[in-house]
């Protein structure tokens, strides 16, 4: 039976341990064994850096033990996914792991930021000034580019993944 690690910010939730449960059940009914980060117990003694340092670690080992990746990347505190999954799906990517994310916004990037383009400018910019990429891709371009992207959920993405493993 092929694993997948379930990255996303999904271990902030209030509910984040049952969640994870159901993130698992939902992996073995495609027939996958789900490795969820919050599998792993920290030792009580550890806190601050020492405690981040272990969960970092304890992260990447089931990154190293999965097959390969389910990433929430939905917009998370802001018009971005959560950088420490953006982190795993590089990761992955760079261990040559099948990385697959999931995301309910299809919408090109420059729709789901408040961008604008001056009269005769190519370019979109933001708020700030800074440029919105414009490839009509729903997320960055190196996520983009290095993963199969699934528009739905979590089921919508382990439903295709069965179907290609």
């Amino acid at each position: 039976m092929k694993s997948i690690y379930l990255a996303g910010f999904d271990v902030f939730r209030p509910d984040a341990r049952e969640w994870g449960d159901t993130l698992k059940d939902l992996c073995s009914k495609y027939g996958f064994k789900g490795l969820y980060p919050l599998d792993n117990e920290a030792p009580r003694s550890l806190a601050g850096p020492e405690l981040a340092l272990w969960i970092y670690r304890a992260n990447v080992g089931l990154i190293h033990e999965a097959d390969m990746v389910a990433a929430n990347v939905n917009a998370f505190r802001g018009a971005e996914p959560d950088s420490g999954t953006v982190f795993e799906v590089g990761y992955a990517t760079a261990l040559g792991k099948p990385v697959w994310v999931y995301t309910d916004d299809a919408r090109p990037l420059v729709k789901q930021v408040a961008a604008i383009r001056a009269p005769g400018s190519p370019v979109y910019t933001d708020t700030q000034g800074y440029t919105v990429e414009d490839f009509g891709l729903n997320l960055n371009l190196m996520v983009a580019c290095s993963a199969q992207v699934v528009i739905g959920s979590i089921e919508d993405c382990l439903s295709e993944m069965a179907e290609h493993a």
